[in-house]
């Protein structure tokens, strides 16, 4: 999931770059939703391995 963060921030700085401020935001705000999302599932996980002693 990380991986796909790097991807779409690496493809709108390019973007931003080559002056598509539009999908640069567009790509910049999608890659902001996937690490919340990963953060949450991390937490998430976290808990259930502490909870189960594993």
């Amino acid at each position: 999931m990380l991986t796909w963060v790097i991807v779409f921030l690496v493809v709108a700085f390019i973007a931003a770059i080559l002056g598509f401020t539009g999908i640069a935001t567009g790509l910049a705000s999608l890659a902001k939703i996937i690490f919340y999302l990963f953060l949450v599932l991390l937490v998430i996980s976290l808990i259930i391995g502490a909870v189960s002693g594993f």
